[in-house]
């Protein structure tokens, strides 16, 4: 395992010793709602918001420590990391402990192309709905003029993944929409790396507007086809770029 250290928001600065579990910056439980929901809620929001992709150190919990921080015992924790096991955000390793997962890059891919059969359906689905708020998407973009970035990177990459969420809850259709759900919360963990490298800004922005004209236009086959391609564009970088993923 490598001994780099992989820093958490709210966490102590000091160097992590070996093998040492992460502690997560996390607020204790509320208890009138159920122990195991709000547990598992509170770990996957924080894992979601890490940036696992940033170093190859592995992520290491304490069920122990985190039930103590959380103020509860460690069965809902336990029951908790076994829901987030399940949905392949965490690992248990016998006799070692429960981690952080990291998707290969295979693995990434497959999410992407899986995603962008989705959001091209939702995408056909928007075109034939005459009551869609097709122009909430462009709302989004009021601090990009004439394709000149106004906002911090951080502040687009929140506004991107933002866009593709509205663009499958606008399809209507609920099995897609939960479909969908898990799938970008993995989604989402990459984006935030893939979106500062190369000159994917430029480009995502220029294939968003090219979408939202589609949908507005009810050009269902081209709209279609440019949500499709542009998530694939994705599959394509990381097939190409994403070493840090291997």
């Amino acid at each position: 395992m490598n001994s780099d250290t992989t820093k958490v928001s709210g966490s102590s600065s000091r160097p992590r010793a070996e093998g040492e579990a992460h502690r997560l910056a996390i607020e204790p439980i509320d208890t009138s709602f159920s122990f195991k929901n709000k547990a598992y809620a509170a770990l996957k929001n924080v894992i979601v918001s890490m940036d696992i992709y940033r170093s190859r150190a592995d992520i290491r919990l304490d069920e122990r420590q985190l039930a103590q921080d959380f103020g509860i015992s460690r069965t809902p924790v336990r029951e908790a990391m076994a829901q987030l096991e399940r949905e392949g955000f965490v690992r248990s390793v016998p006799r070692r402990g429960v981690y952080v997962v990291r998707k290969t890059k295979k693995e990434v891919i497959e999410l992407i192309t899986a995603w962008a059969a989705l959001e091209g359906m939702a995408a056909r689905l928007i075109t034939q709905k005459t009551d869609a708020d097709v122009g909430s998407l462009r709302d989004m973009f009021a601090t990009f003029v004439d394709g000149e970035l106004r906002a911090h990177l951080d502040e687009y990459s929140e506004v991107n993944i933002e866009f593709h969420q509205s663009i499958i809850r606008m399809s209507g259709n609920s099995v897609l929409i939960d479909l969908a759900e898990n799938l970008f919360t993995h989604m989402r963990m990459i984006r935030r790396k893939t979106i500062v490298e190369r000159d994917r800004v430029d480009r995502s922005i220029r294939d968003h507007m090219n979408i939202i004209q589609a949908l507005e236009a009810r050009e269902t086959e081209r709209a279609e086809t440019l949500v499709r391609d542009h998530a694939l564009g994705l599959a394509e970088h990381v097939a190409q770029y994403a070493d840090y993923l291997d």
